[in-house]
């Protein structure tokens, strides 16, 4: 192992709505072969999660047991492959992924600059915006599996539905290649400025949020939903429905996971008891409900392989 362990490692400070408990231990890999191997040496009877970003999650308050992997800046670089090809590590943003795609000419990538997250995430989530979804650019995504074997899947493979994909159970995504059309830088800025302007204008990107709450139904936007049902402004402790778009839940400053949590269930209730429609969670929600001390011990200890001490550094 040549990454870095560390035991009860808090998360809110990397999570978009700064909220939540610790980690067991987190685990930041410094290659890809580094995380297949650490895998393969860990029980598999120890939980394993990824973390990108930290939009679009909620990590409840008492913390999330067995290991979080998050996947740092060996994982973050994007390279043209081929005539309209470009190869995104799982780290990378989509912001990233976005841009070097204008610089290359590539058009149809501009949606992913909305995206608040890494290729890993939205690989998984079938990510999409302004149009466009992840299904309708992806080629393909190598992943590490959870026993620390490594599989290529095709677009196929993952039977993506709307915000769903079907990964195998346990994966980290460790990279994906997409593919777009010939298009003029300067028209591929263009879309990606229209993007941004967009959303500056109708979401609270300034707040601490975790992105769009809640699954739009078919035949129904989510916001539309919610505002009908009175939720705009609606606040349970720290936790609020945004004023600016109520598809958001933001943190005004106090709020805990569990505040943000319940507000979610309370709109939803609402929601359903208005128009009859049981919306979805769309911002996924790991970890235990309740404050708990985090039992620090090592996973070496249940059979195979982190070892002793507290970090593991280099």
């Amino acid at each position: 192992m040549r990454g870095k362990l560390t035991p009860n490692a808090p998360l809110a400070p990397l999570l978009w709505f700064k909220t939540g408990g610790a980690a067991e231990w987190l685990f930041e890999p410094k290659d890809a072969d580094d995380l297949a191997q650490f895998l393969a040496a860990l029980d598999p009877s120890v939980p394993v999660m990824a973390l990108g970003l930290g939009s679009n999650l909620i990590v409840r308050d008492g913390g999330v047991p067995g290991v979080v992997v998050r996947l740092g800046k060996a994982f973050a670089q994007v390279e043209r492959t081929g005539d309209m090809i470009l190869r995104c590590g799982a780290g990378a943003s989509g912001i990233l992924v976005s841009s070097t795609a204008r610089d290359a000419g590539i058009g149809g990538l501009e949606f992913l600059r909305s995206i608040p997250g890494t290729v890993g995430g939205f690989v998984r989530m079938n990510g999409g915006a302004y149009g466009r979804e992840v299904k309708d650019v992806l080629i393909d995504c190598d992943v590490v599996l959870r026993d620390g074997s490594r599989r290529t899947l095709a677009l196929a493979d993952l039977h993506y539905t709307y915000r769903h994909s079907e990964l195998p159970e346990g994966a980290i995504v460790i990279a994906a290649t997409f593919t777009g059309s010939p298009a003029e830088p300067a028209a591929i800025q263009a879309e990606m400025d229209r993007i941004a302007a967009s959303r500056e204008a109708s979401q609270p990107l300034r707040s601490k949020t975790g992105g769009s709450t809640f699954k739009n139904p078919e035949g129904h936007k989510a916001w539309e939903l919610v505002d009908q049902a009175g939720c705009r402004g609606l606040q349970i402790g720290g936790a609020q429905v945004s004023e600016k778009h109520t598809n958001f839940l933001i943190n005004t400053g106090t709020a805990t996971s569990a505040d943000i949590e319940v507000l979610g269930e309370e709109v939803r209730a609402r929601v359903k008891a208005q128009s009859g429609v049981a919306l979805e969670w769309e911002i996924q929600r790991i970890g235990d409900n309740k404050p708990s001390p985090v039992e620090l011990r090592s996973p070496a200890a249940q059979g195979r392989g982190l070892g002793e001490g507290n970090v593991t550094d280099g």
